[in-house]
């Protein structure tokens, strides 16, 4: 049988896996719809395999400049940081600036009699001093349900109309996109077990009642080791699958 690679044929899978069609399935189209987003929704929040991290360009536009906060795509699950708008070098222009003084007068040394753990310590120095007094990191807000990235700077002053931000983030892959998110083997033991679940609590007000040829519902049954079973997959995927809490930054 074919891998899943869309919505209906991750549905088909978990069906044929519960016994469709040899058993009927009584769970509703919409019902089975809901699960599915479910299961993506848990996957998108708890699985590495679901997200990627990517730099997104932006270009200003007044409205941005107005508002002090750019549009955030959908798929946009954290913000790490904005890189620095102003570009910094090894090497200045401005022949007075410290960097640059720096450079030209141990760079030549370099690989003669000069010492490399000084070098890499004054750098280090330097980053710490730019860091403290003359850094261009801007603080962000982020919440995945306002689809907007709030950066806290003076937008007037530090950026125009046309000029580019980027984005450090991580975005969830898109199953539209790269259809190989429905045969992702944790999704399709999670869905199914979630279709398993509401399939029980449908039977469940049928409990006791014998069917022609003596054959008895027992939703309860199903509802529980649906149950048990999604406690399981929960657990693997928070101990083996999640990021740690804080890897995230925005």
């Amino acid at each position: 049988m074919a891998k899943p690679n869309s919505r209906a044929s991750l549905i088909d899978y978990c069906l044929r896996n519960l016994g469709a069609p040899v058993i009927e399935i009584n769970v509703d189209d919409d019902q089975l719809d809901d699960r599915i987003d479910e299961a993506l929704q848990f996957y998108e929040h708890y699985h590495t395999d679901a997200v990627e991290k990517v730099f997104l360009k932006h270009q200003v536009t007044q409205d941005d400049i107005t508002n002090g906060y750019i549009p955030a795509d959908e798929l946009v699950k954290e913000i790490v940081r904005v890189l620095p708008i102003r570009e910094h070098t090894s090497a200045s222009v401005d022949m007075f600036d410290v960097k640059y003084q720096m450079h030209l007068n141990d760079m030549y040394q370099l690989g003669y009699m000069g010492n490399i753990l000084e070098y890499v310590q004054t750098k280090q120095h330097l980053a710490t001093v730019d860091l403290l007094i003359d850094s261009d990191e801007k603080h962000v807000s982020f919440n995945r349900h306002k689809d907007r990235i709030d950066i806290h700077m003076d937008w007037v002053k530090e950026v125009a109309v046309g000029d580019y931000l980027v984005i450090e983030a991580y975005r969830v892959v898109d199953p539209a996109a790269y259809t190989d998110v429905y045969n992702d083997y944790f999704l399709k033991k999670y869905a199914t077990a979630l279709i398993k679940k509401q399939w029980g609590a449908n039977l469940i007000k049928f409990e006791g009642m014998v069917m022609p040829g003596g054959v008895t519902f027992n939703g309860r049954q199903i509802f529980d080791d649906a149950v048990e079973e999604l406690k399981l997959l929960e657990e693997e995927a928070r101990l083996n699958w999640e990021e740690p809490v804080d890897f995230y930054v925005g």
